[in-house]
């Protein structure tokens, strides 16, 4: 029994020691713009042979699908295909939801096409008084579906979650506590109100926040025997990837307009929500809200988080390839306004926040900007701002941008714009 003991309280030291070295070893962050390296950025409008691209047609036909090839082999890795079956399931429904303004669908979707796990669970909010089919908002949360709301017969998560006690997160499940604890980002009668329905998916149910050997979620349908390849799916690209899965089933369901689906995301699932819609043109519009490294930001830059750290930090959120990067930025033969210009010409939307110096705000407005040239060449309005805006004046062209006051979060604020947005370009064909 001693020996059991001083056996564990070894280990316990051998890893308390390596947390601590990881931790002194994590470069200082740059919020010093004097210190910005310089650097050239990739041109989206050039092909791989040096050629210029100056047509729509060269740029669907060679150039962008250059560039999402090599987003796929060398950032976020290759997602399999659709699964051959799945089972969509409607678990509940409340007709008079939120004092009688919506109407409240939970979803099952099987991936298997049985009903067994992985299973990934879809809380819908339509308009009650629509006579349509309503344009909608999609999004992951971080947490579970049932911390979006108040209401308490919504399903409680059962999957595993981040540890954190303030979101009632307890030996990493989810417990009545957390029910509502995440409702201030996502105003459901605001979004309602507007005429627009909401979709919330726990990012969890498609593949749990941790690096674990890829052993869980939907990597265990597709590589339960192996991990990924190094050009293969890591996290994020299993995440964008229920993101389409999700976007199968609002194509069955004939109270939403599957032609006006906005998808949206905060932090890590804003760098989802860009890839989900770079890869899948069924997103009609796309919005990244302070989503940083591997995200809008620029890598080049390396300002605030840099590919050194979220590596390290996120092994699992990336392809394998992407860490021959570290530190090594000016040899990616992409960055994040390419990404961005895998969307054009459907409308984008990028905020930041002006205290967030880690998500390198500077650096997101670049990407827009940058991104430009492909949206102007494909006939839109592009975006047509050369300076980063002030504080709370956003831009909002086809392509749009604001940054506001304040620290990594999702505000009222942004969602007036992402709402606003929305207005412009769904509301208005």
């Amino acid at each position: 029994m001693k020996r059991l003991f001083l056996t564990a309280a070894l280990v316990f030291s051998i890893c308390l020691i390596c947390s601590q070295t990881s931790q002194a070893q994590r470069p200082k962050p740059n919020y010093d713009e004097s210190k910005v390296p310089e650097f050239k950025l990739p041109d989206p409008l050039v092909t791989s042979e040096g050629e210029k691209v100056d047509s729509a047609e060269e740029w669907q036909k060679v150039r962008r699908p250059e560039i999402l090839e090599l987003f796929e082999s060398e950032v976020y890795g290759k997602s399999p295909a659709p699964p051959k079956d799945m089972l969509f399931e409607v678990t509940s429904q409340k007709n008079d939801a939120l004092n009688g303004k919506a109407i409240r669908k939970e979803v099952s979707i099987y991936f298997s096409g049985k009903k067994e796990e992985p299973r990934m669970d879809l809380l819908i909010y339509l308009p009650a008084k629509a006579t349509k089919p309503v344009p909608v908002f999609i999004g992951l949360n971080f947490y579970g579906n049932h911390t979006i709301t108040e209401e308490k017969d919504v399903k409680l998560s059962d999957k595993w979650m981040r540890a954190n006690k303030d979101k009632g997160i307890v030996d990493h499940h989810a417990t009545e506590k957390s029910r509502g604890t995440s409702a201030s980002r996502w105003p459901i009668e605001k979004i309602i109100d507007r005429g627009y329905g909401l979709v919330a998916i726990y990012c969890g149910d498609i593949d749990p926040d941790y690096d674990d050997g890829f052993k869980n979620g939907v990597h265990a349908l597709f590589n339960s025997k192996q991990k990924p390849a190094p050009d293969e799916w890591g996290t994020i690209s299993a995440w964008a990837w229920g993101l389409s899965r999700a976007m199968d089933y609002l194509e069955t369901d004939k109270q939403i307009d599957a032609n006006k689906v906005a998808v949206m995301g905060h932090s890590r699932l804003g760098k989802t929500s860009l890839w989900a819609g770079a890869q899948d043109p069924r997103f009609a519009l796309v919005i990244s809200n302070d989503s940083g490294c591997g995200g809008a930001a620029l890598s080049r830059r390396r300002f605030g988080e840099t590919l050194n750290v979220i590596n390290n930090a996120f092994p699992h959120w990336f392809c394998d390839n992407f860490n021959k990067y570290i530190d090594k930025e000016e040899e990616l033969p992409v960055d994040q306004h390419m990404l961005i210009s895998l969307i054009a010409p459907r409308p984008v939307y990028v905020a930041s926040a002006e205290d967030d110096r880690w998500a390198d705000p500077n650096g997101e407005f670049l990407s827009v900007k940058y991104a430009e040239p492909v949206y102007k060449l494909l006939g839109t309005s592009g975006f047509g701002a050369k300076e980063m805006p002030k504080v709370n004046q956003p831009i909002q062209q086809q392509m749009g941008y604001h940054i506001r006051t304040g620290k990594h979060n999702v505000t009222d604020f942004d969602w007036q714009q992402y709402l606003d947005f929305a207005d412009q370009h769904f509301k208005g064909s």
